[in-house]
Order: C-alpha cells, then sequence, then structure tokens
C-alpha cells in the first residue's frame, strides 16, 4: 500500500508540475475529454461537433476501449505515462482547454488547479447505481489519509455532475460531497440511443451480418460485474444453458481478457464472446439481460425487456461493497442463485415487466432521448 502511495504521489507531482507550466499559456476554444468508458462522452462529442465549431480533444486511458477517430477539429491522444509525447500534448490541452468532460474518477484531478473560467464537468459512466462507490465505498476505509484527502480534492474540482434522475443526484451527493448547485439534470447522453428505433433497426442488421443466427433466434446477454477473482471461471454452466436454449437463443457474454486467454468455447454455434462491441448496441439486439450489481439494467430498462439477476455471491458482495437499497427490493427482476434457477425463469418466462416500467421511469426521469441536447445547450449556449 505505501508502495503503491509513493508511485502515485510520484505522478502526481509530474503531473502538477507541467500543468502549471502548460497553464502559462492562454485558454483557447477548445473542450478536452478524459476518456475512461466512452459512451456518454461519444454522444456529447458528436452532438458538439455538430452544432459549434469547438476544437474537440479526446484523451483516452488505459481502460478506454472505444475507438475515437480523428477528424478535421478533433485530435486524439493516447493518456497513458510510458506515450511521453501524447502524455505531455494530452496535459498542454487540459491546461488550455475552457471545457474539461471526464467520464470517471481521475485523480490527476487532485493536482489540476484550473483557471478560475474554466468549467469541470463529470458525465460519470453509468446512470444508476447499485452498488456504492466514491466516499461511500467500503474499500475506502482501508486507504490512508492522504489518498482520502486526494479522493475529496477530485470531488470538489466538479463544476457540474449530469444526472439522469433524482434518485442519481442524490447518491452522487453522498458520494462526491457535492452540493445541489453541481447538479444538473439533462439526462444521460448514452440513454439517447434507445430512443431512436432507426439506430436500433440499423444495429440489428449489423448484428445478423456478424451472427447470423439472430436473424431467426432471440439473444440472452450476460454482462456481469468485474471481480477480482474473474480468472477463476465464468459462474455459469454453459452446458445446461446450451442443451436447454440452443434451438431458440445464443448467448452473449463479454469475456474479461484473463479469461478469455486459453478459454475453449464448447458451443461456438451458441456462445459468442463480444467484449470487441459496444456495451449499448449489445443491448439493442438483446431479449433476455443476465446481469447481477452491474449498473446496465438503468439503461437497458428503458427498453422494457426481461432481466434475470444472477447474485450468486450475494451476501460477500455486499459485505464488501454495500448497496444504497436493499438489493432484492431495489432490482426490477427475479434473482438467481444458479443456473438451474435462470433456465426456470427463461422457460416459464416469469418476469418483472411492471416493475422494469417502474424501475425506468424512476431511474431515467430526465433521460428522454434528448440528453446530449440538453447538455449542449446548458454549456454552450
Amino acid at each position: 500500500m505505501m508502495a503503491r502511495e509513493l508511485i502515485i504521489s510520484v505522478y502526481l507531482l509530474a503531473f502538477r508540475i507541467a500543468f502549471s507550466f502548460f497553464k502559462l499559456w492562454p485558454l483557447q476554444k477548445k473542450t478536452t475529454f478524459i476518456v475512461s468508458f466512452g459512451q456518454n462522452v461519444l454522444f456529447t462529442v458528436n452532438e458538439l461537433e455538430a452544432r459549434t465549431d469547438e476544437q474537440i480533444v479526446i484523451l483516452k486511458t488505459a481502460n478506454c476501449s472505444m475507438p475515437f477517430r480523428e477528424k478535421e477539429n478533433r485530435r486524439v491522444l493516447c493518456f497513458k505515462a510510458y506515450a511521453i509525447l501524447d502524455w505531455f500534448r494530452s496535459v498542454y490541452h487540459l491546461a488550455t482547454s475552457r471545457y474539461v468532460f471526464v467520464d470517471n474518477y481521475f485523480g490527476i484531478l487532485s493536482v489540476t488547479n484550473f483557471k478560475k473560467s474554466v468549467r469541470c464537468v463529470q458525465l460519470w459512466h453509468a446512470a444508476g447505481a447499485i452498488k456504492k462507490f466514491g466516499l461511500k465505498d467500503r474499500a475506502i476505509q482501508e486507504r490512508s489519509q492522504k489518498a482520502c484527502r486526494r479522493f475529496l480534492k477530485v470531488y470538489k474540482r466538479f463544476d457540474h455532475v449530469l444526472v439522469g434522475s433524482d434518485k442519481m443526484a442524490a447518491i452522487f451527493k453522498e458520494s462526491f460531497g457535492i452540493t445541489e448547485k453541481e447538479i444538473v439534470r439533462t439526462g444521460i447522453p448514452r440513454t439517447d440511443l434507445f430512443f431512436y428505433h432507426a439506430i436500433v433497426d440499423y444495429c440489428r442488421k449489423g448484428f445478423n451480418w456478424d451472427f447470423p443466427a439472430i436473424k431467426h433466434k432471440k439473444v440472452i446477454f450476460y454482462a456481469p460485474t468485474y471481480r477480482n477473482d474473474m480468472s477463476a471461471a465464468i459462474h455459469l454452466d454453459v452446458d445446461q444453458l446450451y442443451k436447454q436454449f440452443s434451438n431458440d437463443y445464443i448467448l452473449f457474454i463479454k469475456l474479461h481478457p484473463s479469461l478469455r486467454e486459453g478459454f475453449k468455447n464448447k458451443h461456438p454455434d451458441f456462445m459468442f464472446d463480444v467484449a470487441k462491441y459496444n456495451t449499448n448496441e449489445l443491448l439493442l439486439v438483446t431479449d433476455v439481460l443476465i446481469t447481477d450489481y452491474s449498473s446496465i439494467p438503468f439503461e437497458f430498462s428503458i427498453l422494457g425487456r426481461p432481466m434475470i439477476f444472477y447474485a450468486y455471491d450475494l451476501e460477500e458482495y455486499e459485505q464488501q461493497r454495500g448497496f444504497w437499497e436493499d438489493y432484492e427490493t431495489l432490482v426490477p427482476g427475479p434473482i438467481a442463485k444458479n443456473t438451474n434457477e435462470i433456465i426456470q425463469l427463461i422457460r416459464t418466462n416469469n418476469f418483472h415487466l411492471p416493475k422494469i416500467r417502474r424501475f425506468a421511469e424512476e431511474w431515467n426521469t430526465y433521460s428522454q432521448g434528448h440528453s446530449s441536447k440538453k447538455i449542449i445547450d446548458f454549456l454552450y449556449f
């Protein structure tokens, strides 16, 4: 732990020195995005480019797998310490931009003392939350006081935090230690996708090309939360699912890299690793979602389709992370503890569709298909 803190401190010191130097340059008509997940950024960038001539810089962190293409007025840089030239360019753009968007927690914000007129916007990467995070994450108790002070400095850097519901606004206030004045009720940009039928049809046609079986079979999408022990197993009996459903369904699963290496797919006509595909686009062609503590259900609920919550380690996970509400009351679908229960739920079509609709209304109050537009209107016009 001490070694980790030392490495972080050295990195932040280097960043602070570089940022202070580049801050001597004047601000430009420019917006910079620090990207970890990318989907909220994608919709915001597209709307910004369509309606302004703002110069746009996208800083891709190590976790960002979304492909952003460079354009005439868009730069894409690798924001990683080993990419030295891109790293210095990234710090320069952060120091000279009038708007900075982030979609996650980034420690560098603790030493990024922006000029007074700069506005830092937290897009976040989820429309809702089941497990606790930020200041309420139980893991924070294991961190040093110095680390905790750093977390607070990062959260205080947010001028605006975008939300899709009053429930999420309340969660952000507790998680980030912010007040009502930082909350902006524009909705979540990535949810815009679910309101355009033409895009839904287009995505399905694209998947028809890559997975011809979609034309005559339904899709089960297994999207679990990443755990530290994911290398151990999938925790899903694919053989049983194949025996029961291979005539009517195909199974999509995003295999983590630690699982993908050496993994043997015994049912290549039934199970497909879709790690390289955009999660929101996968949701558009999903007929039954199987997940656990992920934030995916908050967006998927807009489509009003069945969900199963495969919480095989519920008690252990709750003890480690903590939930905002009682899990069994919060989730808008049946809970399964093993593959046999999943099979029974699908076979009997035992889903809670009215609860899903209420869940969608509660968590997506301000996400009604125009969130990207409302964000640009609020900030730039």
